[in-house]
């Protein structure tokens, strides 16, 4: 095996290539199963994943010649059975069915789309298409919607996430799409009723992406699919709520308005910063005291001030709580660890301020000393 790659990094991956080449072996005879697991290991391991994932379509292309009209029946047959339909949510599959995507759009999206987009509806009922059908959507945007259309109501609740995943604007190490933000809008205002969490999430998180760039567009939305009554109450909440989570990090008012908290309620809001000196990687100990004259809903967040090495500041809201206040004082206790190890935002000592905010409000602030 390779040097310098952990040995599980390295048993993982022969693990599921060996997978991968044994289906195609056993759908095809004359399927070169030990080959292709060399071929493949032998460049695999130096590779990222999107780039590893690449670089096992690239080997399978070789051993999968032809055009897709005569490869589409050998893929058919290789394929496992589909994910568990009786699973709602959180059912990703497995991460070695995603080069056969990335060989449909290399095999298919000139030649012949409409039967890629057939592969492709196949597939993402082991795996997602999410990144594989973003090409079509360039190349072919009408015949892709259109597929997406028929999509939206299919009986595996993979392919309907489909639709919604694969069209979102910022989709992670998505490559990036020419439609309008506004073009999917009908699809996912079929697929918001949807009974499975697993597509109404991508629905919000689809939503979530667009309140970067026009959030009244999405709150306007919202308030119509309230006013169509199709989705379960509960589920339209946590839909609502998933789908303006940036929003209410930021304190919009409209958006929290939405929700059903009022930014300019009447709150008594005091701050007590237990731990006036905390050392990088132990913990922030605070208490925040909240009293209302009336019976009220209300989100409290956190906003820490971290001083940066150039002298500027950087600001990042934690979720505190989302209660009810009821004429009586409600306290609530937070231990915050400041770690030092973390990838993606390094600490430096110096005073932080502490915010507290109440329906997106600032209501009450203090400080403290990090120290090294």
């Amino acid at each position: 095996m390779a040097s310098g790659f952990s040995l599980k990094d390295q048993l993982f991956n022969l693990e599921k290539t060996r997978y991968l080449a044994g289906l195609f072996a056993q759908a095809l005879p004359e399927f070169e199963a030990e080959r292709f697991e060399a071929e493949v290991m032998a460049g695999l391991l130096p590779l990222e994943l999107k780039a590893r994932i690449n670089w096992i379509a690239e080997v399978l292309g070789r051993h999968l010649p032809g055009p897709l009209s005569e490869v589409a029946p050998q893929i058919l047959s290789a394929l496992p059975p589909p994910l568990d339909p009786r699973k709602t949510d959180d059912d990703f599959g497995d991460f070695i069915f995603a080069p056969l995507g990335e060989f449909i759009v290399a095999r298919g999206l000139s030649s012949d789309p409409e039967l890629a987009l057939d592969l492709l509806a196949e597939v993402t009922q082991r795996f997602s298409m999410e990144w594989a059908i973003r090409p079509f959507l360039n190349e072919h945007p009408e015949l892709t919607l259109a597929r997406m259309q028929q999509w939206a109501s299919h009986s595996s609740y993979h392919v309907r996430r489909l639709v919604s995943e694969g069209t979102r604007p910022r989709l992670p190490w998505g490559q990036g799409i020419s439609l309008e933000m506004s073009t999917p809008l009908p699809l996912l205002e079929q697929l918001h009723s949807d009974p499975t969490r697993y597509v109404t999430r991508s629905v919000a998180n689809h939503l979530n992406d667009i309140t970067k760039k026009d959030p009244d567009l999405v709150l306007d939305l919202l308030e119509s699919w309230r006013a169509l009554g199709r989705q379960q109450d509960k589920e339209l909440i946590w839909l609502i709520s998933h789908a303006c989570r940036g929003l209410v990090k930021a304190g919009h008012p409209r958006c929290l308005r939405v929700l059903g908290y009022d930014p300019d309620a009447e709150v008594d809001v005091s701050l007590r910063i237990n731990t006036e000196t905390v050392q990088i990687d132990d913990f922030l100990n605070f208490e925040v005291t909240l009293t209302a004259p009336n019976e009220l809903p209300v989100i409290v967040d956190y906003r820490l001030t971290f001083p940066r090495a150039s002298g500027a500041a950087s600001t990042k809201v934690f979720k505190l709580k989302q209660a009810g206040l009821k004429g009586a004082p409600l306290t609530l206790a937070k231990r915050h660890r400041l770690k030092g190890d973390a990838t993606t935002f390094k600490l430096h000592p110096g005073r932080h301020e502490v915010e507290v905010l109440v329906n997106g409000r600032v209501a009450a602030q203090g400080s403290f000393v990090l120290t090294p």
